[in-house]
């Protein structure tokens, strides 16, 4: 790949074979250089501190992604549901300011409605949304 980027600073004084050496040469030896900069531990190396440290903090580490994963689901289904029992000029003006974060100006091109419509619009459909959240909380 770096010889192929590389290609126009290929002047021809010489062979392309040790040109092409050069470049091979030149990237092994930065990889080495960056590795003994950068020396990477193995497990073995650990001691059983620094093991029950990493198995620990690991642990936690999975267990809030499982969280926050299952949360963004549980999110996502409520938005759903709520989104669904909203009419169709509810869902486009919500989608466009709230979830696209598109201007109100943005809004009114692409719809054709007045900016004042497009802004009552949002806050009708915003108090729609809450009491549809509330309605479904509720139950």
């Amino acid at each position: 790949m770096k010889a192929f980027e590389q290609l126009g600073s290929y002047e021809g004084r010489g062979s392309m074979e040790g040109w092409l050496t050069r470049i091979t040469t030149n990237t092994c030896l930065n990889m080495l250089r960056s590795t003994k900069r950068r020396p990477e531990m193995t497990v073995s190396d650990m001691t059983d501190d620094e093991n029950a440290w990493l198995e620990s903090k690991l642990a936690g580490s999975a267990e809030e992604s499982f969280r926050s994963s299952e949360r963004s689901y549980v999110a996502a289904d409520l938005a759903e549901r709520v989104m669904g029992n909203l009419s169709a000029d509810d869902r486009l003006v919500l989608t466009l300011v709230d979830g696209e974060d598109a201007s109100i100006k943005e809004v009114a091109e692409m719809t054709g409605w007045s900016l004042s419509k497009v802004k009552v619009q949002a806050f009708r459909a915003r108090r729609r949304m809450r009491a549809e959240v509330e309605k479904l909380l509720g139950k």
